[in-house]
């Protein structure tokens, strides 16, 4: 039994260019995630860069200490300085 993963199908919106290093241990773990994203969505994964978005995104919509900081700083107390 294949686990449900959590990057389902990729968006395709307007990038904005961000340069980075990875560790090799981690570009192995990203190539071997996107094999799997591949395999679970029938969707080919070219660019396994692509799915560092949406695992980005869902690490920050998920913790909850970011979305605590979050809303206080985007709340009408919190931007009064």
């Amino acid at each position: 039994m294949i686990a449900k993963l959590k990057i389902g199908t990729l968006t395709d919106d307007k990038p904005v260019k961000v340069t980075l290093e990875l560790p090799a241990s981690v570009h192995r773990d990203l190539v071997a995630y996107a094999k799997a994203v591949a395999s679970e969505s029938g969707q080919p994964i070219s660019d396994p860069g692509k799915l560092i978005v949406p695992m980005l995104a869902r690490f920050m919509a998920t913790d909850r200490g970011f979305t605590k900081v979050r809303r206080a700083v985007h709340s009408p107390e919190g931007s009064k300085g």
